[in-house]
């Protein structure tokens, strides 16, 4: 199963995500939810990387594992408001179309 564990401020702004494990719904190099959760969050990181007003760190240094970490100024508030509401939403569709093979946990601090 992937786990999926995101943090949100009290704006309901993206602070960190991290994946951990392998979906299990399909062979090595052909499981869908594993290609699914592996695209948007690859994609989370290339949209932020270099956007003014956002310093994003990740690593994914071996498959079954990524981290995401953001911070922003008022330059980036908007922007990475809107690309965390796209995120979540989207990884909030995987783990409902598929429970058995992906579970995402939502934190909010203040």
């Amino acid at each position: 199963m992937i786990k999926i564990e995101t943090v949100w401020d009290k704006d309901g702004i993206i602070k960190s995500c991290t994946v951990k494990g392998h979906a299990g719904a399909g062979k090595t190099g052909t499981d869908i939810v594993c290609s699914a959760v592996s695209v948007l969050v690859r994609t989370m990181a290339a949209v932020l990387l270099n956007r003014e007003g956002i310093v994003i760190r990740w690593e994914a240094p071996e498959p079954g594992f990524f981290f995401l970490e953001a911070e922003y100024t008022a330059a980036g508030k908007d922007f990475l408001f809107s690309a965390g509401e796209f995120f979540r939403i989207g990884l909030a569709s995987i783990a409902e179309e598929y429970p058995k093979h992906c579970k995402l946990i939502q934190t909010r601090r203040t």
